[in-house]
């Protein structure tokens, strides 16, 4: 399966591109894509517990099952005020 995979901010700049196109199993989770990321990029795994993320541009949990063609997004916490 093919997923695109979109990464924002403090994410986007450990990667080095704001997307990226992976092949992931069937039956992949947006776990199984995160993980993956990490182990590619370690630098992102300090992010795990505080990132958000979401398929389609609907936020989803990170056991969410994936789909051929579907667009996972990585999203770092936001501050401000």
């Amino acid at each position: 399966m093919r997923v695109t995979v979109l990464l924002f901010a403090r994410l986007r700049d450990i990667a080095g591109a704001s997307q990226l196109a992976r092949e992931v199993a069937p039956n992949a989770t947006i776990g199984t894509v995160w993980r993956e990321l990490a182990g590619e990029y370690p630098a992102l795994g300090q992010y795990e517990r505080s990132i958000s993320s979401a398929v389609n541009a609907d936020y989803a949990r990170m056991d969410r099952a994936l789909r051929d063609g579907d667009e996972v997004a990585f999203l770092p916490p936001v501050s401000g005020g």
